[in-house]
């Protein structure tokens, strides 16, 4: 059975199982140092027990009554905003709608790896870094990384390699 009391310092309600009566611990709310109560005690029906020694019984305690909620009055309202949030992102609009809400043509450039080396320095990141900075974050699509092979002319062998697909408006 659960000993109901409140908090000396902050009438913090607590509930705390009666084989903790007499320990101290720290309330939750405001950290004070309590001592749990004794239970609430009443005589049996009859006052004795079977050996003529009178009985003490735990007082069952109603928590909805005893509660703190019960003895304060609250006037509740609901709040209300003027604005309204939306609290799940709607996806980004497929690219037809994209491209007839925007004044600017839907554009694809394809940057393969094989155009960006320059007597053996790779320029890769740095072109379409480049590129990207140019056209601008707001008219990013999308961004496709690619693998193709292709025909190496002096080797006559298929090489892999990849690149990337950028669909932006422009």
């Amino acid at each position: 059975m659960d000993v109901i009391f409140n908090c000396p310092k902050c009438d913090q309600e607590l509930a705390v199982d009666s084989s903790g009566a007499g320990t101290q611990i720290a309330c939750p709310s405001c950290g004070e140092t309590i001592t749990i109560p004794e239970p609430e005690t009443v005589l049996a029906r009859h006052g004795l027990d079977n050996e003529g020694v009178a009985r003490v019984e735990p007082h069952p305690v109603n928590p909805i009554s005893s509660s703190a909620a019960a003895r304060v009055e609250m006037h509740l309202r609901v709040p209300t905003h003027k604005a309204t949030e939306s609290l799940i992102e709607k996806p980004p609009p497929p690219l037809e709608v994209a491209a007839k809400a925007s004044d600017k043509k839907i554009r694809v450039k394809t940057i393969k790896h094989t155009d960006c080396i320059e007597v053996g320095h790779d320029k890769f990141d740095e072109v379409i870094s480049n590129f990207l900075g140019k056209v601008g974050e707001a008219d990013i699509i999308s961004l496709t990384p690619l693998a193709y092979t292709h025909l190496d002319i002096g080797t006559q062998k298929l090489l892999t390699d990849f690149g990337v697909m950028i669909v932006y408006r422009g």
